[in-house]
This record gives C-alpha cells, sequence and structure tokens, in this order.
C-alpha cells in the first residue's frame, strides 16, 4: 500500500456498542446497574472469604482470585464503555488504547487459566479426596496463582508488543466499545504475519489448553461420581461442580462465537453483542453464580451478619 494511504496513530474513535440514539440512554443505565452489581458482588464475594475462617480452603481461594480478575477487567472495559453511550465520539488516545488491551488481555487469559485451575480443584477434590490436602496445599495454591497471573503477564505483553510494531491506516474509527483484537485488522496497512502466527501460539496455550483441562476434568469427575453407589452422594457431588460449569459454559461459549466466526460486517455486529456477555456479564454473574445456592457461603453470611449486629446491640 502506498505511503500516503498509512501514517502513525495517536487516536482512535470507539464506534460503541449501538448508534441507535433511542437505546443510548437506556443502555447506559442497563449497563451502569451491572457495573454497579459486579463490583459490589465481586469486592463482597472477596470480602466474605477473607472474613469467614471457615471458607479458608482452597476452593474458596481460587473463587477469590476469580472474583479479583473479573472485577479488575470489568473496570478495564466497562467505564470506558459508559462513555460511549453520554458522547458523541468515544475518542480514545493511542497509549490509552495499549494499556486498556494490555490489561484486557492480562485478565481475560488469567481468568481462562484460573477456570482451568479451578477444574482441577474440583477433580482432586472428588476424584482424589484423600490426596485433596497434600495435592492442593496452600503452597501449592499460592503457586498455581502465581502462574496463573505469569502466564497472562507473558501473553499480554508478547501480544500487545506485536500490536505496536503494526501500521494502521488512515480510517481510525474501531468497530467496537472497547480496543480488542478481533475488529483490528481491518485497520492495519502492514503486514501481520508475526501477529497471526503469536495470536495462534497463546491461544494454543491460553485457550485450547485451559480447555482441554476443564473438559478432562469434568470427564474424570463425572465417571467418578457415577460409581458411587450412594444416592444422597451423587447429588453432593456434582452440586460442587454444578457452578462452575455454569460458568465455563458461559465465558466459553460467548468467547468462542465471537473469535471462532468468519470475520465479515455482519459477524462483527454480532461478535459486538456476543462479547457483552464474556466482557460484562460474566463479571457480574460469576458472584452470583458461586454465591446464590452455595450453602457454604450463605452460612458464612449469615454467621458475618449476625456477628455485626450482635455488636450492634452490644454498643447500645
Amino acid at each position: 500500500m502506498a505511503a500516503g494511504n498509512h501514517c502513525k496513530m495517536t487516536e482512535f474513535i470507539l464506534a460503541g456498542l449501538t448508534e441507535t440514539p433511542e437505546l443510548q440512554l437506556p443502555l447506559f443505565l442497563f449497563f451502569l446497574g451491572v457495573y454497579v452489581v459486579t463490583v459490589v458482588g465481586n469486592l463482597s464475594m472477596i470480602t466474605l472469604i477473607r472474613l469467614s475462617s471457615h471458607l479458608h480452603t482452597p476452593m474458596y481461594y481460587f473463587l477469590s482470585s476469580l472474583s479479583f480478575i473479573d472485577l479488575c477487567y470489568s473496570t478495564v472495559i466497562t467505564p470506558k464503555m459508559l462513555v460511549s453511550f453520554v458522547t458523541e465520539k468515544n475518542i480514545i488516545s493511542y497509549p490509552e488504547c495499549m494499556t486498556q488491551l494490555y490489561f484486557f488481555l492480562f485478565f481475560i487469559m488469567s481468568e481462562c487459566l484460573m477456570l482451568a485451575v479451578m477444574a482441577y480443584d474440583r477433580y482432586v477434590a472428588i476424584c482424589k479426596p484423600l490426596l485433596y490436602n497434600v495435592t492442593v496445599s496452600y503452597q501449592v495454591c499460592s503457586w498455581l496463582v502465581v502462574e496463573v497471573c505469569m502466564m497472562g503477564l507473558i501473553g499480554a505483553t508478547a501480544h500487545t508488543g506485536c500490536m505496536l510494531r503494526v501500521v494502521f491506516c488512515k480510517d481510525k474509527i474501531v468497530n467496537h466499545y472497547f480496543y480488542d483484537l478481533f475488529p483490528l485488522p481491518e485497520l492495519f496497512c502492514s503486514s501481520t504475519y508475526i501477529n497471526e502466527v503469536v495470536i495462534l501460539c497463546f491461544s494454543i496455550f491460553n485457550f485450547l489448553a485451559p480447555t482441554l483441562t476443564i473438559l478432562c476434568s469434568y470427564v474424570s469427575i463425572i465417571a467418578s461420581v457415577l460409581q458411587i453407589r450412594s444416592t444422597e452422594g451423587r447429588p453432593k457431588a456434582f452440586s460442587t461442580c454444578s457452578f462452575h460449569i455454569l460458568a465455563v459454559t458461559i465465558f466459553y461459549g460467548s468467547a468462542a462465537f465471537v473469535y471462532l466466526q468468519p470475520s465479515n460486517v455482519s459477524s462483527m455486529e454480532q461478535g459486538k453483542v456476543s462479547s457483552v456477555f464474556y466482557t460484562i456479564l460474566v463479571p457480574m454473574l460469576n458472584p452470583l453464580i458461586y454465591s446464590l445456592r452455595n450453602e457454604a457461603v450463605k452460612v458464612a453470611l449469615n454467621k458475618i451478619i449476625e456477628k455485626r449486629l450482635s455488636c450492634i446491640n452490644e454498643d447500645f
């Protein structure tokens, strides 16, 4: 392409979720409510797990880490999305683009790996219960969380580094509500071969490997549960995994719909809507999924409330 057809970009315009004027205010209020619930829900889950001693187990340690990841990557995406509903042009500078992309990739990759770690935790708890305290000790839990963060950092650094070398065309409108990977190729003027290779390699490691880990874990869990003769044992075993299966299905299902379909105008618009699920709704749903029907969480919450009420009564 001729040199005059491309330049160094200093800013981009995020097209947003929709350009229909009548939908701007309702969508702003809806997603603002979703974000408030996300922040309150995830902070509450983290605080509850920290304050309740009988939730100091590997399962809830990983759950608190997942809540922290959900809180962070929702904060990376949603505030900027809300701006697009109340401004005519949602302008984002080039440094802001790279920063948003970096942290989005870091947290989204960490989410994928954390879900795989949680599936492995349930596999050990159900299939190898006698070895659980040794296999998933406090040190092992800490190292797994550190490794998840390290893999997320490496992946985000590699992807963002590749994006920094790309030459953009003069068209600076990003057809999305945040600076994501899948709408960007239509803005490129330079070769993206290295980017494609990096995306392929890290997709295998950060998405395919966790997916296979989750599938293998739950195939083994189902096989073990079916061998349980006790009529009470099977529902209890399945109940410990049902919340995680639901969270994984929503997250991976919506992400797969976005990234595994052919790139054209209609799929781009569908992809924007579908990405709402894994970027905005999943962080809100996770604390609800893991708390509403989780007896241990309910008991812990009731104890905390009773303790606070008793303290207030003593003060009066």
